[in-house]
């Protein structure tokens, strides 16, 4: 097993975790203390139980936050998915596609007379 050792607050600490666990516990370490230095820079030294639990309690209370932004963001995937925005494409009416094929036409015959102009 391997040995991790963090500081919360004004305590160090060592625990014991599994192989390649070691930076997830840090990180959660380094998360509780960044909570604990916030709450020892307002109201000052404090007994390690009372500090740790409100260091806990602002980790709940925002990990509340995006746990509800996570169900947000997931019933609007939801809502998306099941109903997609429609695009509409608009449709090019048969008058204009029959005198656009019209123009093409007439602008290949140009083209043919003046290539056989040339040539001839």
């Amino acid at each position: 097993m391997a040995e991790v050792e963090f500081s919360i607050g004004h305590k160090s600490y060592t625990l014991s975790c599994q192989e390649g666990e070691e930076r997830l516990l840090k990180r959660a370490a380094g998360m509780l203390d960044t909570e604990a230095q916030a709450i020892l820079s307002q109201a000052g030294r404090m007994p390690e139980p009372r500090l740790l639990l409100l260091a806990g309690l602002m980790l709940a209370d925002r990990t509340t936050a995006l746990e509800d932004r996570l169900a947000s963001a997931e019933r609007e995937i939801h809502r998306l998915k099941n109903n997609p925005q429609r695009v509409e494409v608009p449709v090019v009416p048969a008058s204009l596609s029959e005198g656009m094929a019209e123009l093409a036409a007439r602008a290949e015959a140009l083209a043919q007379k003046a290539e056989d102009q040339l040539v001839g």
